[in-house]
């Protein structure tokens, strides 16, 4: 399996990148900064530069041609203003999502986040907005005709993966880490499981690919 990463040197990014590689699949990391490269390699991911926030879905597209599935992971990071919460976290998830579907490709996951529905849609503070954007980013997603998986991890921790979750279109929030974010999202790849499926992820105590198969959709 070829897969395209959106913000390939993220944490989960590299993780998930390190996962395909060990597995014998090809990982494509979608880089901005061209200093990241060499981070990419040295894990055997393949390193393309693109900026989400500066190129159009036709010319995405064709950056995709022979890739089997697609990952959003990309976000504008801690730090970053309302603006960028919606050029990036939405605007690029949308804008993947629409060249993956001008490129015949119809597996996509799509990294969101805990509890984004409930954003107060009154207000301008940059978390609220975060929230907004990835709601509204996840509302398009499920628009479209293809084979979407909507990850929404509660609060990323960098500890050890466990391997087991709780996953719910609804659970209580909770701390997850992101190597197990990273191996729901190579499972629902691999095992082809969760397809058209929205979720919420905490850390918990069923193993990953039972949560998964358990999943109502």
């Amino acid at each position: 399996m070829r897969v395209a990463i959106a913000g390939g040197h993220g944490k989960i990014a590299r993780i998930l990148e390190q996962l395909l590689v060990d597995a014998d699949h090809e990982a494509i990391g979608m880089i901005r900064n061209p200093e990241h490269a060499s981070d990419l390699l040295a894990i055997g991911a393949i390193p393309v530069i693109i900026d989400l926030e500066s190129t159009e879905p036709h010319s995405l597209a064709r950056n995709l041609e022979g890739v089997d599935a697609v990952v959003f992971a990309a976000g504008a990071g801690p730090g970053s203003s309302a603006a960028r919460k919606l050029t990036v976290d939405r605007d690029g998830a949308i804008l993947l999502v629409d060249a993956a579907v001008e490129a015949g490709i119809r597996r996509i996951v799509v990294v969101s986040a805990i509890s984004v529905d409930d954003f107060d849609p009154d207000s301008d503070e940059v978390f609220q907005v975060y929230l907004r954007a990835k709601s509204e980013a996840d509302a398009a997603v499920r628009t479209r005709d293809i084979d979407w998986t909507i990850i929404r991890p509660g609060s990323l921790t960098d500890d050890q993966p466990t391997g087991a979750v709780t996953l719910g279109d609804r659970v209580e929030r909770g701390p997850i880490s992101r190597a197990d974010v990273a191996a729901l999202i190579f499972s629902v790849l691999v095992d082809g499981t969760a397809i058209r499926s929205q979720f919420e992820a905490v850390a918990g105590d069923e193993r990953i690919r039972d949560a998964l198969n358990a999943l109502n959709y």
